[in-house]
């Protein structure tokens, strides 16, 4: 361990590993570790035993659930934008040769204690329950000038410049009811509260436009996919695409320790006695708890059911948002749900996961609304977790450290932070603009 590093990564979550994949393919020389024995950090996922031991301590599982080692659990659920930045950095880095993927079948919307089938473009707008028959007009041409419009081409943009103009103000200019503006900048814009009707429009019509664009890729139910045998494949895929240009992997390194030189910069990682010198330290809030500041909390359901969620069609896989404005909430809360199709869980099995931004110590109570769209529950699980950002200046420390993941139950703001943090520790920013047909295969129906 006594040799210099350009960058030693602690912690095996996705972040650290997208990190550490991004840095490796940049010739960086890296060193990743990680305290526990096995690859995910917080976004591993857990067999049936290991479920149960970090839930019910000592309890084994009833027989009834099935095969133990056909259950492949997210401790941090999420879908993959199909035509997001993760699908991009998959194909910009290659790691798509290491994952399956396969389409979701549902993506819905909660409203008034239903849920409906999210309408994307003007033709699903015409269809849609969620609105009645003026709004749908209303809906259509709104869909219409989001479709048409382009950055380049000032005909598309019916005299608005949307890095002046509000969302608030498009969507007004538009007459839409207040319903029909949860479902789009909540299910579609996948904005957590209603801060962005003041923010510039230009990131609001940016996010709609990606969802109708992931929603055509596959011409499957929802804009997502998702990796057979669950997200904890994602970590060990960068882990792979790592080692293979030159990153030296370490698990089971107890008490990662960051040194820092007289002047605050950090300098090194002692593990067991041994000492790694480096330039640059990435990592998750645990490892250097006195950078970071806590900034909320999460609460969380896991549940195994043996059945679909009701009126999703019978849907394999789903993802339902209840916008906050219909459970009186600050933020919203999501459902998301995958089952044996996805390979991670046995035959006949449903793994179903609520989370929201806690607003309450009481998970049970919190969670409830999502937790009745479910119908019957074999076991449920209920943990929460604290919410980190850094705190520290990284010019000045040298330490990189990634923020902890939200409740949403999709990857854009997770990507966002890691291209961010590839941004300062490379002082490049990563180029995306990657051929994303390359990827149609990576996917199936």
């Amino acid at each position: 361990m006594d040799e210099e590093y350009d960058v030693i990564v602690l912690g095996t979550g996705l972040k650290e590993c997208i990190l550490s994949g991004l840095l490796s393919v940049d010739g960086l020389k890296v060193l990743h570790m990680d305290r526990n024995d096995y690859y995910g950090g917080e976004s591993s996922s857990l067999n049936l035993t290991q479920l149960w031991k970090r839930f019910r301590g000592s309890d084994t599982p009833q027989e009834n659930l099935g095969a133990i080692r056909e259950y492949n659990v997210d401790m941090i659920p999420k879908f993959i934008m199909a035509n997001g930045t993760l699908v991009q950095t998959l194909i910009h880095t290659d790691v798509t040769k290491y994952l399956n993927f396969k389409a979701v079948d549902g993506s819905f919307v909660y409203k008034k204690g239903k849920i409906y089938k999210v309408p994307a473009t003007d033709v699903e707008a015409l269809k849609s329950p969620l609105m009645g028959l003026f709004e749908k007009r209303r809906a259509r041409k709104f869909f219409i000038y989001v479709q048409d419009y382009d950055e380049k081409d000032p005909k598309s943009h019916e005299g608005l410049d949307l890095s002046k103009v509000t969302a608030r103000e498009i969507i007004s200019k538009y007459g839409l009811e207040d319903d029909t503006i949860d479902f789009i900048g909540h299910a579609l814009a996948l904005h957590n509260d209603d801060g962005y009707l003041d923010q510039p429009a230009m990131d609001f019509v940016m996010r709609i436009k990606l969802y109708a664009e992931s929603l055509a890729r596959f011409q499957g139910g929802s804009p997502y996919i998702y990796p057979l045998y669950g997200l904890g494949e994602l970590p060990q895929a960068f882990a792979r695409l790592s080692a293979v240009y030159g990153g030296t992997y370490m698990l089971n390194k107890p008490e990662c320790k960051v040194e820092f030189d007289s002047s605050g910069k950090a300098i090194g990682v002692t593990s067991a006695g041994e000492t790694a010198k480096c330039k640059k330290v990435v990592c998750d809030p645990s490892y250097l708890s006195d950078k970071v500041k806590k900034v909320g909390k999460v609460n969380r359901a896991v549940c195994i059911m043996s059945h679909p969620i009701p009126e999703t069609n019978d849907a394999h896989s789903v993802q339902i948002i209840l916008p906050q404005k219909q459970l009186g909430r600050k933020s919203d809360m999501y459902l998301f749900c995958c089952s044996y199709a996805h390979n991670v869980a046995p035959k006949g099995k449903y793994i179903a996961f609520v989370s929201a931004e806690a607003e309450t110590d009481s998970p049970e109570e919190e969670l409830k609304p999502g937790i009745e769209l479910l119908g019957p529950i074999d076991e449920i699980f209920y943990h929460s977790y604290d919410t980190y950002v850094p705190t520290n200046k990284q010019e000045e420390d040298n330490c990189f450290i990634s923020g902890t993941y939200d409740a949403t139950t999709h990857f854009e703001s997770t990507v966002e932070d890691v291209l961010e943090m590839y941004t300062k520790i490379t002082g490049k920013t990563l180029d995306l603009s990657v051929d994303l047909s390359a990827a149609s295969a990576t996917a199936e129906t």
